[in-house]
């Protein structure tokens, strides 16, 4: 795959998944990302050995190989004034910074957009935040959960009519991994604007605008209605019954999404071998609309009768749109996934190895690669001579603990 981003250097100065994806997803176009890491931790993500479901194998630390791929780790104290010049050495040689600290934290540390620009006036600025950059929320930390999925209406768009519960979203950094795509594809378009009129400009985006935009279309309906947007009943899209998933005599389950009802009511039926329905009166034009309690029952009993195998022979020629609802294993195995590439192969500086998502832009015809995490301050002292240090003042650098 033709590496777009080729000679594009990113500084990065965070930590968690929802900014350090964004960088990782370009260190697989191309671009070089050098990572500096707390003094004495690392990264937090280092130090998390479980979410709240799963634990984290000690082999293939998973969710930091997905955030962290393809960069260079450095160790270093920025709140040594010799930490700090190190930083803005490095700053100097980069044509993005990227950052997910706080402003008050911004400040302290002297890795603000002036801070940095005064040693490279050249630098894109890229702050990635939890609510924005102004407003009265803007100097709190948050996390994907509720910043992205509560705030912005996500859990209750997908919760349930009636459940005494909030859903909890469905994977560990959903929506950080949708806001590091986010990010990414700033950074690219503000490459590309300081590339045309040498302007560098600064890219923010946070995780509660990323949800609005996710939640943008049912928003647009909700604000034109005066309504709040809630989730359909349980299973159900709507009152079109082509639009709705249907269980398999295995506990598998089917989704169909033909938008077109009348279009394709004649074939499904047809499919199910119930082709009598398909000229039923009740289902004639809009009245497969009003009737579709029955034609849901129909179809739901239809479904029930054979295995998914079965249906996937069925469905074969089936000109209608539908997919199988698969879990993650499946969908990491679906044919369309290995021929296009988007489950990708590494290994662990151990030669382990495992598969992670491949980057979802691919350019003429290709995949783009993936390589393994960094181990922490795995490239310190290749960095460091690369600015100019010569061993005696590295070591110095060490014993005064400056880096790693």
């Amino acid at each position: 795959m033709t590496k777009i981003l080729d000679g594009v250097r990113i500084l990065e100065v965070a930590e968690h998944t929802f900014v350090p994806a964004a960088s990782a997803a370009l260190a697989d176009l191309g671009a070089e990302v050098v990572k500096i890491e707390h003094f004495e931790r690392g990264d937090a993500m280092r130090g998390l050995v479980m979410i709240g479901v799963a634990d984290i194998p000690d082999e293939v630390h998973a969710l930091l190989e997905h955030s962290n791929r393809g960069k260079q780790s450095i160790g270093l104290d920025l709140g040594k004034p010799d930490g700090l010049k190190i930083l803005y050495k490095l700053a100097e040689t980069c044509d993005v910074f990227l950052t997910n600290k706080l402003p008050r934290v911004r400040r302290k540390l002297q890795i603000d957009v002036d801070d940095i620009r005064a040693h490279n006036p050249d630098i894109i600025y890229v702050r990635g935040s939890g609510q924005g950059e102004r407003g009265p929320d803007a100097d709190k930390g948050s996390y994907d959960s509720l910043a992205y999925w509560a705030r912005a209406g996500v859990a209750m768009g997908a919760k349930p009519p009636g459940s005494e519960t909030v859903p909890s979203p469905p994977a560990p950094a959903f929506g950080d991994s949708i806001g590091a795509m986010t990010i990414a594809g700033g950074i690219m378009g503000a490459l590309f604007h300081r590339e045309r009129t040498g302007e560098a400009t600064e890219v923010d985006v946070s995780l509660f605008g990323t949800g609005l935009w996710s939640m943008g279309a049912a928003m647009a309906l909700s604000l034109a209605l005066d309504s709040p947007w809630l989730a359909p009943p349980l299973g159900r899209v709507g009152r079109n019954p082509l639009v709705n998933n249907y269980a398999t005599s295995d506990g598998q389950w089917i989704a169909l999404t033909c938008l077109q009802a009348g279009k394709y009511w004649a074939e499904t039926c047809e499919v199910v071998g119930q082709p009598e329905l398909g000229n039923d009166p009740r289902f004639e034009g809009e009245k497969l609309i009003s009737n579709s309690a029955d034609a849901i029952a129909m179809l739901e009993e239809a479904f029930a009768e054979a295995t998914l195998d079965t249906w996937l022979e069925r469905l074969e020629s089936y000109s209608g749109q539908w997919a199988v609802v698969q879990d993650t294993l499946q969908a990491a195995e679906d044919p369309q996934a290995l021929a296009n590439g988007y489950i990708q192969s590494a290994q662990t500086a151990a030669g382990l190895p495992f598969r992670l998502v491949a980057v979802p832009v691919q350019y003429d015809g290709e995949a783009a690669g993936t390589s393994r995490a960094p181990e922490f301050n795995e490239h310190g002292d290749a960095i460091l001579e690369s600015l100019g240090f010569d061993w005696e003042q590295i070591i110095d650098l060490k014993i005064r603990q400056v880096v790693v």
